[in-house]
């Protein structure tokens, strides 16, 4: 007989394979890999989201969101499963409030994601409960006087990696290596605008356009995150 792939071991969260694997972790991976493409892209002092979008004719907007809002000056674009990243951006969003409660200031982007990821984490040692499936790519500019863009991305197992540029979905292989190719560390604000889209561009092809995509920034002139329409999508990708 042929034994199961994890040979039980995927059974339980909490349960390590002798090989020191955590098989619902890794399966919580895979579904972040099936997942929409999702790319963000920063300067020193600004952010770029673009991310794919699939729906049919007769879909309303409103549950096919990949680009959500944590505060004015941070923003996070997903790949996985979009009903567990809503728990985890509503929990990002009260935790933005509480800081300025507490501090007076807004939350860094480094203290937001720790957050998310000390959450995620707890989710991959208690009985009873699943990991998240899905990473999310946070990113904004943290205030202050040097007002610095930071992104990071969230793992389902808790952990979390800084980038300059990154890329989370189905398509991730391919535009990892066109980001590797493109991105330049003093890259300006019109063309890091541009390449997001353009990356979407490679693994799309014509299939590209305002209906197939979301777009957001958030720069360094207003600091203020921003969700592109349908006009302005079209006015962006009139330049690639």
């Amino acid at each position: 007989m042929f034994q199961q792939a994890g040979r039980g071991y995927d059974m339980a969260i909490t349960q390590f394979s002798p090989e020191g694997r955590l098989f619902q972790v890794e399966y919580a991976i895979e579904a972040v890999r099936r997942g929409t493409t999702s790319i963000v892209c920063r300067s020193n002092h600004s952010v770029a989201f673009a991310v794919e979008k699939k729906s049919s004719e007769l879909q309303e907007v409103i549950g096919s969101e990949k680009i959500f809002k944590i505060d004015d000056h941070i923003g996070v674009a997903i790949a996985g499963l979009t009903a567990d990243a809503r728990v985890l951006i509503d929990r990002a969003r009260v935790q933005a409030q509480v800081n300025i409660l507490n501090y007076d200031e807004k939350i860094s982007v480094k203290d937001s994601t720790l957050n998310v990821c000390e959450y995620l984490q707890m989710f991959t040692q208690n009985a009873g409960v699943r990991p998240f499936g899905v990473s999310l790519l946070i990113a904004g500019i943290n205030s202050g006087e040097e007002k610095k863009a930071e992104l990071y991305l969230t793992d389902p197992s808790g952990a979390s990696w800084g980038y300059r540029a990154f890329a989370i979905g189905s398509g991730a292989t391919e535009a990892r290596a066109y980001l590797e190719e493109n991105y330049k560390e003093d890259i300006s604000d019109e063309d890091l605008k541009l390449l997001p889209l353009r990356t979407l561009k490679e693994l799309m092809g014509e299939n590209l356009n305002k209906d197939t995509c979301d777009v957001a920034f958030i720069m360094k002139d207003d600091l203020k995150f921003k969700l592109l329409n349908d006009q302005e999508k079209e006015e962006l990708l009139a330049k690639i």
